[in-house]
């Protein structure tokens, strides 16, 4: 979070927070706001009370989108999508309330600032500064959290196993445009395929999925409290979706922070273990989840080296190990 400075009496938004926001926030704004830039996205701002020190955060859809239409329905989705995940939540468990929107300000998105620990950090704690223990005690919390809202949102509609591998094609003709080699769009392309004609996949229930479960969505309170946002991608999906993709962040953050990505594994096994605990036959929830978390793990990996920040050599790294994982 870095300050950026205060936000002018004079810009349309100042009216709006104080008038529609803060009031709901228990605080006025009067005295004015400091805005802070979210490391997130360069569209989320963060706007602190002066008086109260009370903050709410504001995404702007229409910032980088020429379609204005498209900015104003994505709007709209993500509001939509908190409320009706929020349903779902159990105890200890919490998501950024939203506390309005605007389309005459830039499409934007008000909710709740969630003050805690972000996973991230968590994670590199227990890379960095021996908190192991630490980061399982925070797994468990987090596969209670997400076990919930997909056994609470299940409903008797079989996953279309389809529109995930479409997902994944989408991103493995996207890496050929750029960092791909020789024949691996090709060889990533029939690994798609062969998992496409599995009926394996596509013996589970929709759910109701976070869509974009990274460490950067998740933040821990006291305990075994965790709360969410960003919720933009939610969906109905396979439960691996959510799952499966936090195994293939776990396997990125330590193998991008210490090279070894075995390193992961007892925690990715432990956060899997502590995820089918919610069931009632946890050990065949368990065998019928790692058959299929390879793909996602994989789908993970080749997602996370889209992004252009983390240098070419390892982008390439994530190429080959994502390869690795898709064979099982």
């Amino acid at each position: 979070m870095k300050y950026l400075g205060h936000l002018s009496r004079h810009d349309p938004l100042y009216g709006y927070l104080c008038m529609q926001i803060m009031p709901q926030l228990g605080a006025s704004g009067n005295r004015g706001f400091r805005v802070y830039g979210s490391s997130s996205s360069h569209a989320v701002y963060i706007y602190e009370d002066r008086a109260s020190g009370v903050k709410a955060v504001g995404k702007f859809f229409s910032a980088g989108e020429s379609d204005l239409s498209r900015a104003r329905n994505r709007m709209l989705r993500e509001y939509s999508n908190i409320t009706e995940f929020r349903r779902y939540l159990g105890e200890n468990h919490y998501a950024a309330r939203p506390l309005g929107y605007s389309e005459e300000l830039g499409n934007l998105l008000v909710t709740e600032y969630c003050a805690g620990e972000l996973f991230d950090q968590v994670i590199l704690e227990a890379v960095y500064q021996r908190g192991e223990g630490k980061l399982r005690d925070k797994l468990s919390a987090l596969g209670n959290f997400l076990a919930t809202v997909h056994n609470r949102s299940a409903r008797p509609v079989m996953v279309d196993f389809h529109k995930v591998c479409d997902h994944l094609e989408h991103f493995i003709t996207q890496l050929n445009d750029i960092i791909l080699h020789g024949h691996e769009e090709q060889r990533l392309h029939q690994l798609c395929e062969s998992y496409r004609h599995d009926p394996l996949m596509y013996q589970d229930q929709e759910v109701l999925v976070h869509g974009d479960a990274t460490p950067a969505n998740f933040c821990f309170g006291d305990g075994s409290y965790v709360m969410t946002f960003d919720l933009e991608r939610m969906r109905r999906s396979d439960r691996l979706f959510d799952t499966g993709m936090i195994a293939g962040e776990l396997q990125h953050f330590f193998l991008r922070h210490t090279g070894n990505k075995y390193a992961a594994e007892p925690f990715i096994s432990h956060f899997l273990r502590e995820y089918c605990r919610h069931f009632p036959d946890r050990d065949a929830a368990f065998a019928a989840i790692t058959a299929r978390v390879p793909f996602y793990m994989g789908f993970t990996l080749l997602r996370i080296a889209r992004n252009g920040c983390l240098g070419y050599e390892y982008r390439r790294k994530l190429i080959r190990e994502a390869e690795l994982t898709l064979q099982r």
